[in-house]
């Protein structure tokens, strides 16, 4: 399969069905995912191929979901539970924050629940409220959670199956708008789960992005070297644990640093970044980290989210204001 083109989505669900195939406690749940085989098709053909015990329809209801999901998991399954939409996980957020984050340590590490649950994330698609948010922070700010965020094919093959073989409960958010580009997989080449990757490097300003915005930031970059400037692109990846070291060598080299997400920039994941690469590449920032994201606003109707998203023209416009920064 090495160099293999195929689609994000194509590639979970690839990643979903090799998964499946090697542990049979691997089960797959979740509203619509059966015959339907999810509202983005994410998990067409697995309950033909693995059978509705293995591949279960539930209820519309999250907090039901992921409570199942918890007393499989204590039975010794490893779960995957599919959110419809970013918006529809707060019926679940107790049993998320509650339940699922704190068992390992209220147990004293000897109850581990491998559950991933995953959640198709942000905007770009022309829909309603509660199908179009970027609610990471909430997560990442939960101890006991992984949180981890895939922004193209390969990755999405390969840490689908990293998130289902974790011991602990990860979060997978999966960049909805993404869906159906492709791109290539190398089934022989991965990272490790918890490990931001350069994917472009710069010297003169670094940005850093995850799930849905790291296109847009490669564009971004793409559209700056025609201006004569170099501008690098880190893809996070892993939101919590944050890999700041690979992140601190890239400032360290550029200088600067811009942080692009699509949720609000108040209280966002890019507070907490600009803190940490702060207090870690002080001496070498030669412009404060700057922030790009939405506005604190609930998400609007569709045929105004090219407004609100973060797209190239505002990124550009944050890294003009690194690079010509004046004391």
């Amino acid at each position: 399969m090495t160099g293999t083109t195929m689609s994000l989505g194509g590639a979970l669900n690839l990643g979903l069905r090799t998964a499946m195939e090697s542990d049979d406690r691997v089960v797959v749940m979740g509203e619509d995912i059966g015959s339907l085989g999810g509202v983005f098709r994410i998990t067409d053909g697995l309950q033909k191929q693995f059978g509705s015990d293995r591949v279960v329809d539930t209820p519309l209801a999250e907090s039901g979901i992921v409570g199942t999901a918890i007393g499989l998991a204590l039975r010794g399954y490893r779960p995957v539970c599919e959110i419809q939409f970013d918006g529809f996980v707060y019926p679940a957020f107790d049993q998320i924050v509650s339940q699922l984050a704190k068992m390992r340590a209220r147990s004293n590490g000897t109850i581990s629940l491998p559950i991933v649950i995953r959640i198709p994330v942000g905007g770009g698609i022309g829909a309603v409220e509660h199908h179009s948010e970027s609610n990471e922070a909430y997560f990442a700010h939960t101890a006991g959670l992984r949180v981890v965020a895939c922004s193209d094919a390969n990755d999405a093959y390969h840490l689908i199956q990293q998130a289902i073989q974790s011991d602990d409960p990860v979060i997978f958010y999966e960049p909805k708008r993404q869906y159906w580009h492709k791109s290539a997989v190398d089934e022989s080449t991965s990272r490790r789960m918890n490990e931001a990757v350069v994917r472009r490097s710069g010297t003169d300003c670094t940005l850093a992005a995850y799930g849905p915005t790291v296109p847009t930031a490669i564009a971004a970059a793409e559209a700056a070297e025609e201006d004569g400037y170099s501008v690098g692109v880190v893809d996070l990846r892993s939101l919590s644990p944050l890999d700041t070291d690979t992140l601190a060598a890239e400032v360290q080299g550029s200088g600067r640093l811009v942080v692009v997400h699509e949720a609000s920039t108040f209280m966002g994941m890019g507070a907490e970044i600009a803190a940490s690469v702060s207090e870690r590449c002080f001496r070498h920032l030669r412009a404060p980290v700057l922030r790009v994201g939405s506005y604190n606003l609930p998400y609007p109707a569709a045929r105004l989210e090219g407004q609100f998203l973060p797209d190239v023209d505002r990124v550009l416009e944050a890294v003009d204001r690194s690079l010509f920064f004046q004391e």
